[in-house]
């Protein structure tokens, strides 16, 4: 495995979790010229005190081993905390171990807590704000959170293309995934492979505005507005046959794709919207909507002029990892390169409308 040697200015970072993003990512750094790996936390018995890169499998000592004692990872002293800890479903646990880096003036970047790409939506609740607002001012420090979707997919894509429009009459949101290969919590939060009477989690209008829809108010908020409301649309596909995914079969008259938004309404009409069309197989639900392209990010911008964008990550370096991979993969590296911007930027609560361009320094090399 090649180590590259670092540039003289590159920034040291500890990285937490080394789950399926923090594992691609670790793998990144150690050839990156601008980053330096010097701490990596986990929270996991059995990966406390070996080799980072045998945990990532690298083939090759790293010469770091892993360990789950913050302080000495504080005692590192790195220009950021690199977080792809556990979902917002252990927020404590996430509040806990970040608000101490951030006291220690440690900026954190992570891709955990993801109502936290907004922190003002009026769903979040106190305790999950004030510790960290506290610990910035006390630590001078700043703390950004991102993701794909939430996140860049549906903040800095479609922020940038209505800075090319005039007049916005709708701004659309789009992921469009097949879930075949996908091995998270679809069950019980979308009712995917559920019956169809089954309520799952995410139907629920407040959980689903919690968890998904804090880019909706930020937009708002760029676009110089005050909505009228935040509404919820929530549909489902039942299969007429069995289908395989990695998580075992879902059997015929089961929910195998669910389509829902969450919308913007501004002077009684719906003008921000993000949806989402999540389907076992490419012909499940076949008469949504799909992209160019199989699993894909879409902007639809009505307006003048309207634009249309859709995005697809993918590995071309014959390792074949699938499309979900890829995305994982963009979704940490943007909390990684994001590091610079923060760390230039005065102390507290930073989003998506707080940062420059980021434009990815050292990855043309």
């Amino acid at each position: 495995m090649l180590i590259v040697r670092k540039d003289a200015d590159a920034k040291r970072v500890v990285v937490w979790g080394t789950g399926f993003v923090g594992r691609m990512v670790i793998a990144e750094i150690v050839k990156h010229p601008h980053f330096e790996l010097v701490g990596v936390g986990v929270i996991t018995p059995d990966k406390v005190g070996r080799d980072v890169g045998e945990i990532c499998g690298l083939g090759a000592s790293l010469g770091l081993t892993a360990t789950d004692d913050v302080d000495a990872l504080i005692d590192l002293r790195p220009d950021a905390l690199v977080h792809y800890g556990p979902t917002a479903a252990h927020a404590d646990a996430n509040i806990e171990l970040i608000t101490r880096f951030l006291r220690a003036g440690i900026d954190v970047c992570s891709t955990a807590m993801t109502p936290w790409i907004w922190p003002t939506m009026h769903l979040n609740p106190p305790n999950w704000i004030e510790p960290i607002t506290v610990a910035c001012e006390l630590g001078e420090s700043s703390c950004f959170t991102t993701g794909i979707d939430p996140g860049f997919a549906n903040d800095l894509f479609p922020l940038t293309l209505m800075g090319l429009c005039s007049e916005v009459r709708r701004v659309r949101a789009s992921e469009i995934l097949d879930y075949t290969n996908y091995e998270g919590d679809y069950h019980r939060e979308m009712g995917i492979g559920r019956p169809p009477e089954y309520r799952p989690l995410l139907q629920n209008p407040d959980v689903l505005v919690f968890a998904w829809g804090a880019t909706v108010p930020m937009i708002a908020h760029a676009a110089g507005i005050v909505l009228d409301e935040i509404t919820t649309t929530w549909d489902k596909w039942v299969t007429p046959n069995a289908r395989k995914t990695a998580k075992g079969i879902i059997e015929a008259g089961n929910v195998a794709a669910v389509r829902f938004t969450i919308n913007g309404v501004y002077r009684g009409e719906t003008r921000i919207q993000l949806e989402h069309i999540n389907r076992i197989g490419n012909d499940a639900a076949p008469d949504w909507p799909s992209g160019n392209e199989n699993d894909v990010y879409r902007v639809d911008i009505e307006g003048t002029p309207s634009v249309f964008q859709e995005t697809a990550f993918r590995f071309t370096d014959g390792s074949g990892r699938d499309a979900a991979a890829a995305g994982c993969l963009a979704t940490g590296l943007r909390a990684l390169n994001a590091v610079p911007a923060v760390n230039d930027l005065s102390p507290g609560w930073v989003t998506a409308l707080d940062l420059p361009l980021v434009p990815g320094v050292g990855t043309i090399r």
